[in-house]
């Protein structure tokens, strides 16, 4: 007689003692009584792997996040057995691993100072419901710690006290504090005592993140599934912590220079004279502007590679026309494919089994914009590959530039979770799993077939892709946007926020919908808004048709002429932007910098949010309130230049800037040398002539870059770049600038045209390359500037 049929529920599970320890090259195993197994693996001196199972062996290896190509090896690594912890040591870190619970310490290897230690530790719950464990991870959390990053979180730019889940969701309309967004990157970084680390926890099952919100000393993450599996990452800067994650989960290729231009959508621009009509606008009011976005009305009744032959009878000519005006089309590609018999993409679909399923078989069907849908499995290779040769058409023959992957959380309309339930089933690369596994992941999946559809078509020139929905490691395909926002001062506070957020987080080409996609902005917040965004990697205008137009024109004559302004900005920065790419790609140096990542040692950093550092050199305060005429704002250590005035203003203090509708709070480093390119209505609109380089004085040395190529194309990866070394020395009555190139490539232009800013002496003689030149021979004007040619290697300016 059966008495007693409840499942014992065990609640939370701990590690046991260490009973063995064997090492395999960099791989240690150490195993306990109760059949845990923790495998320390060490990545590199400063980055360690910490995977654990608690069911005596591991699952395949397998992730999305991580780059292939990441860099792994170490200078040193040992070991030591001492009576209570064993200790695996590296030439940066000092790991010690309890032989009584598997608890972890992590020490800096150099001066011994404890940087994280493990509270509970690892820990697990039986899943009765799903099956397989809810994996579990505490540490403890020193007072005055601080935590960075994760991704989108629209909340302060200090995340202690926070609580987050990771879940992608299609969040119209999110506000301040919204929880979950767009995208799961499950990756902060920590500081105390002016030292940091990261933690980079690559589960992709829903997750959980606790900042000392439930209990102020703990720091805690779990997943409803997967393995507790996450990596260490010492800096002890903060530039090194991302640097290496983003080593770790990959960069992007240098995208094509028009990309960092002004780009221009809306919902929807249809028919085809609607198109030619904003984009002659933006012509005839001389307001930059490189890309136009066609949203879903270009297609018909919203099928994906289909066109709306009544709205636009000749696709193919209307986009050669538009690029002959300098603009590059973009078109939205969404996941949902319509269920219709006489549709040749559902019917491949069908016949080759492309779609998404429910655990007993049927087809995952959901309603989206087309009406019912289903579902591409993107984690399946051969859908992704299938996925990529559709794009032959849209790229090859009719000549779309970009693509913007929308509604690829996935989302799914008229449901109450937003999103496919939970038991449709996954390929997961040859890992078959339910969407509880695969959610996170499946619109990285769709951006990374649709990149490489692009990559393939657009060849020899290179993609550009804008996803929604991204999990850590997508940066390697596409750029971002922060979703669907609202035209509000609150939501500008916001789009600030977010943009560094994600830098932080290793996704750098981010922007937001500027000036808001839902309602309407006044002209006042359109135009701070775009103050903003052309300080932000991506800048694109986008808003929804239903709450009015939103182009520059369509608020008054003031709005007009400022918004040019900002954006005639934008154009002239562009080298500076483009060699900020070249530097995030290479190093991981993120493009947008919170205060705390440009000076983790002065506490003053930790918890602003407004004022950032865009690329290395300009400090950036946007006016987020109405009606104001400036700002308080706080200027960083250092020395720094007003950009519209010249005044010079020792940093690290709080102080008022006066800043009308007509300007912002923007200050450059001393030390700066800004490369600026001639105003242009369009990338390759004119030929550049003449590089412009504003030189910030600074009494002492800086060093700047300068990066350049064909701004498209791969003949970069060939050596056919220009990368320009400037140092910079200053002395009271002397400026020298010396000039190191690498590269094969030649640029178009033949002279630098140097501007001068805050010398502080009269100049009474130059010598270039240890040859003097009479100073009417190098154009010395009244407004302080030189012109040389491109080849000096040293440049000398000698005050009286």
């Amino acid at each position: 007689m059966i008495i007693n049929t409840e499942i014992d529920r065990k609640g939370n599970q701990y590690p046991s003692k260490v009973v063995t320890c064997k090492k395999d090259v960099d791989t240690f195993y150490f195993t306990t009584d109760n059949n845990v197994v923790l495998q320390l693996t060490v990545f590199r001196d400063s980055i360690l792997r910490f995977r654990y199972t608690t069911k005596s062996n591991f699952e395949k290896d397998f992730s999305y996040a991580i780059d292939e190509n990441a860099s792994r090896g170490y200078n040193h690594l040992s070991t030591k057995d001492s009576d209570d912890y064993y200790e695996v040591i590296t030439s940066k870190l000092r790991c010690q691993i309890h032989k009584i619970d598997l608890r972890v310490a992590i020490f800096d290897a150099v001066d011994g100072s404890l940087i994280s230690e493990d509270d509970s530790g690892f820990h697990w719950e039986e899943n009765y419901e799903f099956g397989g464990d809810i994996v579990k991870m505490s540490k403890a959390a020193p007072s005055g710690e601080s935590y960075y990053g994760m991704g989108d979180k629209p909340v302060q730019s200090n995340l202690r006290g926070k609580r987050f889940e990771n879940w992608v969701t299609d969040s119209y309309a999110f506000e301040r504090n919204t929880d979950p967004i767009y995208k799961t990157i499950p990756f902060y970084t920590a500081l105390h005592d002016k030292k940091a680390y990261g933690i980079f926890f690559d589960n992709s099952f829903r997750s959980f993140f606790d900042f000392c919100h439930e209990q102020r000393h703990i720091t805690s993450f779990w997943a409803q599934g997967g393995e507790m599996n996450y990596y260490f990452i010492y800096g002890p800067k903060m530039i090194d912590v991302v640097g290496s994650y983003s080593d770790l989960t990959g960069a992007p290729e240098l995208p094509p220079l028009w990309t960092l231009g002004f780009h221009q959508c809306k919902w929807s621009y249809y028919p085809e004279s609607k198109v030619k009509e904003v984009a002659s606008k933006f012509r005839e009011l001389q307001i930059p502007c490189d890309a136009i976005y066609l949203d879903i009305d270009y297609m018909e009744g919203f099928r994906c590679f289909t066109w709306n032959k009544e709205y636009f009878p000749n696709p193919k000519k209307m986009v050669k026309e538009l690029l002959d005006d300098g603009f590059k089309t973009v078109a939205i590609i969404d996941p949902g494919i319509k269920i219709d018999e006489d549709y040749s993409i559902y019917q491949e679909g069908i016949e080759n089994d492309y779609f998404c399923k429910r655990a007993d078989g049927p087809y995952m069907k959901g309603k989206v914009w087309p009406g019912e849908c289903y579902f591409p499995d993107y984690t399946n290779p051969k859908v992704r590959k299938w996925w990529s040769g559709l794009f032959k058409e849209l790229i090859d023959d009719i000549g779309v530039k970009g693509v913007w992957n929308d509604m690829n959380e996935p989302a799914v309309m008229e449901v109450p979770n937003k999103t496919f339930p939970i038991d449709v089933r996954h390929d997961y690369d040859g890992n078959p799993c339910s969407h509880r596994k695969a959610h996170n992941i499946y619109g990285m999946q769709m951006a990374k077939a649709t990149y490489e559809g692009l990559k393939k078509y657009s060849y020899p020139k290179r993609p550009f892709v804008i996803t929604r929905s991204a999990y850590s490691g997508t940066q390697r395909y596409t750029s971002t946007w922060t979703g669907d926002n609202i035209a509000t001062w609150d939501h500008l506070w916001i789009a600030n926020i977010q943009a560094q957020r994600m830098s932080l987080s290793g996704y750098s080409f981010v922007g937001s919908d500027i000036g808001g996609f839902a309602e309407q902005p006044t002209g006042e917040l359109y135009t701070r808004w775009v103050q903003l965004g052309v300080f932000h990697p991506f800048c694109r205008a986008h808003s929804s048709g239903d709450h009015g137009n939103q182009e520059p024109w369509s608020f008054d004559e003031d709005v007009i002429n400022i918004v040019r302004k900002f954006i005639e900005l934008r154009y002239q920065l562009l080298p500076y932007i483009y060699t900020a790419f070249w530097r995030y790609i290479n190093e991981g140096i993120p493009i947008v910098k919170s205060l705390v990542l440009f000076d983790q040692d002065d506490h003053q950093t930790y918890d602003r949010n407004d004022e950032f550092i865009f690329g290395e050199n300009i400090l950036v305060c946007p006016i987020m309130e109405p009606n104001a005429q400036g700002r308080r704002m706080y200027l960083p250590k250092g020395n720094w230049y007003n950009f519209w005035s010249d005044e010079f203003i020792k940093g690290g203090k709080e102080m008022r800037v006066e800043a009308d509708i007509d300007s912002m709070p923007i200050f450059i480093k001393e030390g700066a040398i800004l490369p600026k390119y001639p105003v242009q209505q369009y990338v390759g609109e004119k030929e550049i002539e003449e590089m412009t380089l504003d030189v910030y004085y600074k009494k002492g040395k800086e060093k700047n870059f300068l990066y350049e190529d064909a701004n498209d194309g791969y003949d970069y990866k060939k050596g056919r770049f220009s990368l320009r070394n400037f140092t910079l020395v200053g002395k009271s009555n002397e400026l020298i600038i010396q000039q190191h190139k690498f590269g094969k490539f030649i640029t178009s232009y033949k002279t630098f045209k140097i501007r001068l800013h805050g010398v502080p002496f009269k100049i009474s003689k130059i010598q270039i390359d240890n040859s003097d030149f009479d100073l009417k021979d190098l154009k010395v004007n009244g407004d302080n500037t030189i012109t040389v040619s491109k080849e000096f290697m040293e440049l000398h300016i000698i005050g009286e």
